[in-house]
């Protein structure tokens, strides 16, 4: 081992070593900054450059420098920090709340990461300490996203992409998920979790506009951002991202890893955040995009120097994300995904959380060296705030490459390209256009104002277009404010629909709202489902069979946690991708049905298309199989089949397909429900073997359980 992953004396070079660790992590434990200004002395002055950063400094004139006393103070400049997406289960829970407690100390943002966040969290504890995370993280359809978790935000972060496994979803080891992580994400415990990678539900930038209207709407306050991953290209997507209506964009460097995925993930993995940042910075300005976003970049920021450069490329926020754990403790044992971390950082196991010596109070010690030692950089460059230097890339210099061949060759100019010509804003001055001001929901709203406040049942009926997009949203983040997930009681808000729903009809619904769509649906029908019911059928005098026509898009019920929805006809691809615990009853459905679903039942009363269950990992399926075909269209890799033979499943499915003719009045439902004895013998119950195992094992621990208790009676 030449110390490719983990440090080794004489392998290669690593800017996380034995001595930088040390002095960073003496440094805030004893609020000591001269011992920092000795770890960013050793950081900025490499004997062999690490980053490309390391080969670039800022321009100084002595003539220039100004008093420190007039640069704009340290907690103007700490706002400006935010920790990197760390998900509660790929760390601890002591070091998840660090980051929090650290962040909101000093007025920055902490990134929940895709593990979603104990709704405990949202309110201030009794110690004082507040632990909300102020930016949620959603990886599209990620685990747990309910209304609840969104409202509770002061931004929503979008995975696209994230520099340390460009391409790949999140991805949680069952061994990491025990029962509190199990029950944030909406799992069950030791079953492997997989963030689908964001091509299920975002094929375009208009998905992705869809995906900001979607979260903009269910929690209007809050500022939406998109992660993206630092690659050749990434500016022509940015610029894409602020049309989109993007409030903020994150520019990852390939530097980062993670507490949870393969190491293979964190080797030869995206590009250099450098690289990333300056194109999407000259992207923007040469389009005059600029200026509607806010640009955010990570990828090992170490020193006030880091962001000074940063600063220059063009970014405006940074973030913190194995710097701030190594001052947790962290001492780079690569033993992240093996849950066996041995300072208590990156596990779940709990005997080895004990050894846990971090303190939020050592993150704010490292934020505050941070921002005193951007402020000395500023006084030397004569500027007196951060934002003054934001996108300056003509400020910055190349550092002397003498006596070192291959730094000779490096050609910096495109990265460090500056048009004094074009007068385009170099960073953000102007807010984005939501346009939410005249949506559906301010009128739903209205009319619920009896719901909502005393808890009366409302009922309304009105008519739809597909222009009208989101529809529900608003009104679940309203419920979700006051009510939070146990929103409110079954059936408070009753609201029939008639005609034709625009995209992300009911996405994020909250509990008590049923909706009744008497027409047809968009795409992403019931998408973050959060306890709602959504009822779809064909208009009253329909001649047409609805089995055997669409009348749903693609993408319904993408992430959903909980809620009900029946569907009386057939819809597109990709149905209950990442379910986690909704039910669903549809007629038929396309390609990848049911795909990384890990929790919920959901019910095919006809054909499906080809890839069902793909990378399902938990909930039951059962699937109509009146050609004797479905084997051929059902991915096997991760589930097992079996006839509906268990009493328990035989009634579990009759009471859904009783459900499903209830509130859709379906023929099919009807015509199986009279025939149920020959019928039944034609389903394909769905099962995953991971979850079965799962099941088998509760089942063993309650039978060992009731057979202590008889034996101690007796």
């Amino acid at each position: 081992n030449g110390g490719t992953y983990s440090f080794r004396r004489n392998g290669e070079n690593h800017a996380w070593n034995p001595e930088t660790i040390s002095k960073l992590q003496i440094a805030t434990r004893t609020g000591d900054y001269a011992k920092f200004k000795e770890f960013t002395g050793i950081v900025d002055n490499k004997p062999a450059p690490v980053f490309l950063r390391d080969f670039l400094t800022y321009k100084r004139n002595p003539a220039d420098a100004i008093d420190i006393s007039e640069v704009e103070p340290a907690e103007d400049i700490m706002r400006r920090f935010v920790s990197g997406a760390m998900s509660f289960g790929s760390i601890s829970k002591e070091a998840h709340e660090a980051l929090a407690v650290a962040l909101n100390a000093i007025k920055g943002k902490s990134n929940t990461g895709e593990g979603g966040e104990d709704s405990a969290r949202f309110v201030v504890g009794e110690d004082g300490l507040n632990r909300r995370s102020a930016i949620k993280q959603i990886a599209s359809g990620r685990f747990g996203v309910t209304a609840e978790y969104l409202v509770n935000a002061d931004e929503i972060q979008i995975k696209v992409a994230q520099g340390a496994k460009p391409g790949e979803g999140g991805q949680l080891p069952g061994y990491k998920v025990n029962k509190i992580i199990a029950a944030t994400r909406h799992s069950i415990p030791g079953i492997s979790l997989i963030s689908p990678p964001p091509h299920h539900d975002i094929y375009s930038i208009e998905d992705l506009a869809q995906l900001i209207f979607d979260l903009k709407n269910v929690n209007p306050a809050a500022r939406i951002s998109v992660k993206l991953v630092s690659e050749t290209g990434v500016g022509t997507i940015a610029a894409g991202v602020a049309k989109a209506k993007a409030d903020v964009i994150v520019i990852s460097g390939c530097e980062g890893g993670t507490g949870a995925s393969p190491i293979s993930s964190i080797f030869r993995a995206g590009l250099p955040g450098e690289i990333g940042l300056a194109e999407t910075q000259q992207t923007l300005v040469a389009n005059d995009l600029r200026k509607y976003v806010r640009l955010q970049t990570d990828g090992q920021l170490k020193t006030g120097k880091d962001i000074i450069v940063s600063a220059l490329l063009g970014a405006e926020e940074f973030g913190f994300a194995t710097s701030a754990l190594i001052v947790l403790g962290c001492v780079m044992m690569r033993k992240c995904h093996l849950n066996t971390c041995p300072v208590g950082v990156a596990t779940q196991d709990a005997e080895l959380r004990k050894r846990f010596g971090g303190k939020h109070e050592h993150l704010v010690n490292f934020f505050t060296f941070l921002a005193t030692e951007v402020r000395e950089h500023l006084a030397i460059m004569g500027f007196r705030s951060l934002n003054e230097i934001v996108g300056r890339a003509d400020l910055i210099q190349r550092i002397d490459a003498t006596g070192n061949a291959k730094a000779a060759k490096l050609d910096f100019s495109k990265l460090l390209y500056f048009d004094e010509n074009l007068k385009n804003d170099l960073k953000f001055t102007t807010h984005q256009e939501h346009r939410t001001n005249n949506v559906l929901d301010i009128s739903l709203i209205e009319k619920a104002k009896q719901a909502l406040i005393q808890l009366k049942p409302v009922y309304h009926e009105t008519t739809i277009a597909n222009t009208d997009r989101a529809v529900g949203t608003m009104l679940s983040g309203k419920v979700a404010g006051l009510y939070g997930n146990a929103g409110m009681p079954d059936d408070t808000v009753r609201i029939v629909f008639k005609g034709s729903a625009g995209q992300s009809f009911g996405a994020f619904l909250s509990a008590g709202i049923t909706f009744r769509l008497e027409g047809e649906a968009n795409d992403y029908l019931g998408k973050g489902l959060s306890g709602g019911r959504i009822i779809v059928l064909p208009p009253t005098g329909s001649a047409f069979e609805p089995d055997k026509n669409i009348i749903a898009g693609n993408t319904l019920l993408y992430g959903a946690t909980s809620g009900e929805v029946y569907i009386s006809g057939v819809a597109g691809e990709r149905f209950c991708v990442r379910n986690s615990g909704a039910i669903a009853v549809v007629e038929g459905a396309g390609d990848h049905c049911c795909e990384y679903m890990t929790g919920g039942r959901v019910v095919v009363l006809g054909s499906c298309g080809k890839n069902f269950a793909a990378g399902m990992s938990g909930g039951i399926a059962y699937v109509l199989n009146m050609d004797d075909n479905f084997d051929y269209f059902c991915n096997m890799e991760m589930v097992e089949l079996s006839l509906v033979e268990d009493k328990t499943d035989n009634e579990e499915l009759h009471a859904l397909i009783v459900a499903h003719e209830k509130y859709t009045q379906s023929p099919v439902a009807k015509r199986i429900l009279n025939d149920w004895d020959n019928y039944v013998k034609r389903f394909i119950k769905v099962l995953p073997i991971e979850y079965k195992k799962v099941l088998h094992e509760e089942k063993m621990e309650a039978l060992k359980k009731k057979l202590e208790q008889v034996e101690h009676d007796y």
